[in-house]
């Protein structure tokens, strides 16, 4: 069975083909009973970020659209309304699948004009998430750009990420590697209620130790940070002193932001599951999409502190370079760019596209 969307071509436009084209429909059996996938032969698979965004990267892959992790928090929801899919259950259960993104990524790594530039992925939606386990495209994706010797970084909240470590060490070798972990709490009562569709948050801890015995560099982002949820000196202590023990080269934290779309679906929520914090939220975000300054930063402050007490400097290097997920230094904090294209005026989301 097919079905048609009109979807366009470039991702920062929020959509994935300039015609229509056709999307096929494949419903998920076994352990993907629930889900749909829908399959779609993607014209380009690398993505360039607009200049004027000022992003730590100027390119991303994304082989999947939607994600099954199912983040109540998630920026990239509404990437699904331009799809004229719903943000909600449809952003978690209708997954869009670039099913020939390794064979354009042969053939784009090959083209003259490609100049081996870094590539980010985990930018958009998990690559990791559930559907890798059934179409390997990021394993894919990792061979092939290993094979190139094109240097790439990873952003996830997935211990499906073991499955490659094989790969992503004999990478290290060949070229420029960054792995990041999004890690926002070890409370699992929070987790539960906030990221349903994600490994524990002990195992991402504990992915962070393996793969860093492994000799490949793993930072860790503590965010999103949920006001009165995870956001207290001691959740947030907890977190760092764990990932510090595990390994990681850089910690940092960054604030929960509600952009768009995003500021109704997160407070509606709240309003049925966390009632008791929807007065909390209203006079920490008033009437935009952003936390004021000073908790922002105390925020960042914190688990900054914390990471200095643990030894960790800020910086995930790989082969000597610092990671462009790696949002520890603060000089080189980027002015933010939506999945439109369009840059704000709140540093924050910069940070937060690369939270998933």
């Amino acid at each position: 069975m097919a079905l048609r969307w009109a979807l366009a071509e470039n991702e920062t436009g929020g959509t994935l083909f300039a015609d229509e084209r056709l999307a096929e429909r494949h419903v998920g059996k076994g352990a993907y009973a629930g889900m749909e996938f829908l399959h779609v032969n993607a014209r380009s698979i690398i993505n360039t970020v607009p200049a004027e965004s000022r992003m730590p990267f100027r390119h991303t892959i994304n082989p999947y659209r939607g994600c099954s992790h199912a983040c109540v928090y998630c920026f990239a929801r509404p990437t699904h309304d331009y799809l004229g899919l719903g943000i909600g259950t449809d952003f978690e259960r209708k997954i869009v699948v670039k099913v020939n993104a390794v064979e354009r990524l042969r053939a784009e790594l090959r083209a003259p004009a490609w100049d081996g530039d870094h590539i980010a992925m985990g930018t958009n939606t998990d690559p990791y998430q559930h559907a890798e386990g059934k179409y390997h495209l990021t394993r894919g994706i990792l061979e092939t750009l290993s094979g190139a010797r094109n240097p790439f970084s990873i952003l996830t909240k997935s211990t499906l990420i073991l499955r490659d470590a094989a790969v992503l060490a004999a990478a290290c070798e060949r070229t420029e590697v960054g792995v990041s972990f999004s890690i926002g709490t070890l409370d699992r009562s929070v987790w539960k209620l906030t990221e349903p569709g994600t490994p524990p948050p002990d195992r991402r801890v504990e992915a962070v130790r393996r793969l860093t015995a492994m000799g490949i560099p793993c930072g860790v982002l503590v965010a999103p940070v949920l006001p009165g949820l995870s956001d207290s000196e001691a959740q947030l202590t907890e977190v760092v002193e764990a990932c510090a023990d595990a390994g990681a080269q850089s910690i940092s934290g960054v604030a929960l932001h509600l952009r768009g779309p995003m500021r109704k679906h997160y407070l509606d929520w709240l309003q049925s599951e966390r009632p008791d914090l929807v007065r909390l939220h209203r006079e920490r975000f008033g009437r935009g999409a952003y936390q004021g300054d000073e908790e922002r930063q105390r925020i960042e402050g914190i688990v900054k502190a914390a990471a200095r007490r643990c030894g960790v400097t800020g910086r995930n290097r790989y082969r000597g370079r610092r990671s462009p997920l790696d949002t520890g230094d603060e000089s080189q904090d980027p002015a933010p760019a939506t999945t439109t294209g369009q840059a704000t005026s709140a540093g924050e989301a910069g940070h937060q596209l690369r939270l998933l």
